[in-house]
């Protein structure tokens, strides 16, 4: 037998079809290859079919005009758009619902897990029940009730709920003031952006002046005068425009200000106490991983509970806290499919009204699987990046 020598390395010479190096490379190769040609095939099949049936493929008809309303838009929007804008905005709504709600479960969630730990018997019970009433009910009737609760229990425009003469609260949603758009609010805007920048470098600058000196810095109240402080400066630079929309009954509605539609709420309101609960669990899961010395520890320093939790145990529960998370987060924007059940009008929704006017169903869903898909990926992708900037690092 011959043997080579690579360095300081040596495997015996053995025939092509006996190397698993090159096994390994032919079979990947040869399903590549299959796959490849089964991908063929059926797009072939499906284009061979939809033109001898005479149906439209393609991507043309996203340019042309849409011709149906949408109720809820965070950009300009008329049925004179085309289909291209309406699904834009039907994105824009889904991600509206999914970045609110990861945001809000979070919160509450780590609240409840928090509570489930606490040694006041009462407070622990009614997160228990809390977690154990809204996880083991499907979402879908969890967003029926809360749909119907909000459209059929509250009042009509004309008798709607008046607070102060600005806010109203009606089966058709809350209405209430706004400022009348002003060319420097974009600037205000990218104000609030550096504030939030700026509040992170002061984060970062105080944490190695802390390592340094042993000194703390009150980074909460500099982050918030920042976040606050650099919008409201440029706010004044503009000439400080206060000119507000209010909202007026006029007819059958009001007319004026803004409104959080019923099927908004409802949504919101329905991801996250149901999402919240799954992720209470999580919390409250990562915390007793810990060992309980480190309470201990944290209470021999005379650290409060909520020091201790805040200081040592949260920070040390994240690594096991995050992964899990990353899972509810994607839960939460592929759960919001489910607005088109109670009438929101999010991605599925629109293209579900385009397919319904163009025909053309399997474009359509392509888009919403890449949508979906690249937003689950970007999510994905930030967790992970996040969870290798917590983890322990070995020496």
């Amino acid at each position: 037998m011959v043997v080579e020598t690579l360095g300081s390395t040596t495997r015996p010479k053995v025939a092509p079809w006996n190397d698993p190096v090159i096994r390994g490379w032919a079979f990947q190769i040869v399903i590549v290859g299959l796959v490849g040609l089964l991908a063929w095939f059926l797009v072939s099949n499906t284009m061979e079919n939809l033109a001898r049936q005479k149906i439209a493929s393609g991507y043309d008809y996203l340019s042309r005009e849409a011709g149906f309303e949408i109720g809820d838009s965070m950009i300009p929007y008329s049925p004179a758009n085309t289909y291209a804008r309406a699904i834009l905005v039907g994105m824009l709504n889904t991600l509206k619902v999914a970045v609110l709600g990861i945001i809000l479960s979070t919160i509450l969630g780590t609240l409840i897990g928090i509570g489930r730990l606490s040694p006041n018997w009462l407070l622990a019970k009614i997160c228990e029940w809390y977690v154990e009433a809204f996880r083991n009910v499907p979402l879908l009737l969890w967003l029926f009730l809360f749909y119907k609760l909000i459209s059929e229990a509250f009042p009509g425009p004309r008798q709607a709920i008046n607070v102060l003469g600005t806010l109203f609260l009606s089966n058709r949603g809350l209405y209430f003031p706004v400022p009348v758009d002003d060319p420097i609010h974009p600037w205000m805007g990218l104000g609030l952006l550096i504030g939030i920048a700026a509040a992170f470098a002061v984060k970062r600058w105080a944490r190695r002046r802390q390592d340094a000196t042993g000194e703390p810095f009150p980074t909460i109240w500099a982050g918030t005068a920042l976040v606050i402080g650099v919008p409201f400066v440029v706010w004044l630079l503009g000439g400080a425009p206060h000119q507000m929309s209010w909202p007026e009954l006029k007819g059958f509605n009001f007319q004026g200000g803004t409104v959080i539609q019923p099927e908004f709420t409802a949504l919101l309101f329905g991801l996250v106490v149901y999402t919240s609960a799954f992720v209470a669990e999580i919390v409250r899961s990562g915390i007793l991983a810990l060992h309980k010395g480190q309470s201990e520890a944290a209470m021999a320093l005379g650290l409060s509970r909520g020091q201790a939790m805040r200081l040592v145990l949260l920070p040390q529960a994240l690594r096991v806290i995050v992964p899990p998370m990353t899972s509810q987060y994607l839960n939460i924007t592929k759960n919001s499919s489910l607005a088109i059940a109670i009438g929101y009008p999010d991605l599925v929704a629109a293209v579900n009204v385009t397919i319904n006017q163009t025909g053309q169903a399997i474009e359509n869903v392509l888009i919403i699987m890449a949508a979906y898909l690249t937003v689950s990926l970007s999510i994905s992708a930030f967790m992970n990046w996040y969870n290798k900037r917590i983890a322990l690092r070995e020496r």
